[in-house]
């Protein structure tokens, strides 16, 4: 694996730190702003609509751009965008941040995957996205936990001045490991990368990916007030049991790494089954102190175990579009990011408790199942995703008189990546 692809995963800490952290930070925020537990959570779906948005907007923005400068501007601007919150005087202001900081970390997603992507082989882009979801794993095991000691013990805003220290890091990693990556020849063309979006296939992925991340974090957004008022602990051990969720994660991301690339669809059935009872489990077991604190590594091992399938899907799918490919992926990862704490807030407003934001999961997570089922179905029945796309730019090479390659996600291309359970 080239040393780039470990940087960018290393990079990835400090924004995955940044996207997760709050979730061990809503009480004092909520106590500081005048705010309730869920506004202060609309702050999770305010940095998950930004990388929404941003995803997309800044990979078509930045598509003919050289990568290096790109994420060069794109950490910097996510750095300052961590410093202005940590400045924040007022709810607004802080949510106005999250969402600047947010759009950065997009558009660094997107263009990180893509170069990710394109220095390993096809049948090692589960492992190469592994090792970028690594980086938030790691988040999760030390810069999550860490973000709620701080905020426990020096105030809120001493977390968002120490994801700043580690983006000036991260930063300095890109500018002297990430090498110049030369743009093709052939300019990238914003109509052929579009054309990704006529393919169902790319559009069950978008769902399977919105419904197993946003299950799982319609849960874990509130998994702090969970542990303290439904469990009853001590609000001290709410970083050690984030950083449980994080470790879980990790491990999670190596097995799903590992086995992903053979066993796409296996990887994708059993992780999603496994997170949907945990989520019930959870429920179920709110009150209990020993069940949530092993559910809450359980619940970050499947869901990381998850996620690699996840994005080697996406470039399975939409590999003529390597950009938009990583862009789509961020962008419907973060869906389900703000829809998930949307819904959870939904059914605390409701009166039904915290712990029924883990039923709420469980029901996003039932439906992503159901479209895994429906994506492999296509599957076997010759859809395997990218073949109408591939006809049409091979058949635009021909007519040029141009030899063409083959496309990511063919049959041709996928020969030495076999993706069946």
């Amino acid at each position: 694996m080239p040393l780039a692809v470990y940087i960018l995963g290393l990079s990835v800490f400090a924004l995955g730190t940044s996207e997760f952290m709050l979730s061990g930070l809503l009480p004092p925020i909520a106590d500081d702003m005048n705010v309730s537990i869920p506004q202060a959570g609309l702050l999770i779906s305010a940095f998950a609509i930004g990388m929404v948005v941003g995803a997309p907007l800044l990979a078509v923005a930045t598509l003919r751009l050289p990568r290096r400068t790109t994420l060069i501007a794109l950490i910097s601007v996510f750095g300052l965008g961590q410093v202005a919150g940590a400045l924040a005087p007022t709810y607004e202001v802080l949510f106005a941040s999250r969402v600047v900081s947010a759009l950065a970390c997009a558009g660094f997603w997107a263009v990180g995957a893509a170069v990710a992507i394109a220095m390993v082989p096809v049948n090692q882009r589960a492992r190469a996205m592994a090792v970028m979801i690594g980086g938030l794993s790691i988040a999760n095991v030390l810069g999550v936990p860490l973000g709620a000691f701080l905020g426990e013990h020096f105030g809120w805003r001493s977390a968002f001045w120490a994801v700043g220290v580690a983006s000036a890091v991260a930063l300095v990693g890109v500018v002297t490991r990430i090498p110049y990556i030369p743009l093709p020849e052939k300019k990238p063309q914003l109509r052929q990368e579009l054309a990704i979006y006529r393919d169902r296939q790319v559009w069950l992925a978008i769902v399977i990916t919105a419904l197993a991340a946003g299950g799982v974090f319609c849960a874990f957004s509130y998994l702090a007030p969970l542990l303290t008022d439904v469990a009853g602990l001590d609000s001290g051990w709410v970083p050690w049991i984030l950083g449980l969720f994080g470790v879980g994660a990790l491990i999670g991301t190596m097995i799903g790494g590992r086995v992903a690339d053979a066993h796409l669809f296996g990887v994708l059935l059993s992780g999603i089954t496994a997170s949907t009872v945990f989520l019930a489990a959870l429920a179920l077991f709110a009150s209990s102190q020993v069940a949530v604190v092993a559910l809450a590594f359980l619940l970050g091992l499947s869901a990381f175990f998850t996620a690699p399938a996840l994005n080697a899907r996406m470039f399975n799918v939409a590999g003529a579009a390597p950009t938009l490919a990583g862009a789509t992926t961020t962008a419907a990862f973060n869906l389900g990011n703000t829809s998930g704490p949307w819904l959870g807030g939904t059914v605390i407003y409701a009166d039904f408790g915290f712990a029924s934001t883990a039923w709420a999961g469980a029901a996003m997570t039932v439906l992503a199942l159901a479209a895994v089922a429906v994506a492999l179905r296509l599957q076997r029945g010759g859809d395997g995703g990218g073949l109408v796309r591939s006809r049409l730019i091979a058949k635009g090479g021909a007519a040029r008189g141009e030899r063409t390659a083959p496309v990511a996600g063919t049959a041709e291309c996928a020969a030495g990546s076999p993706t069946q359970p």
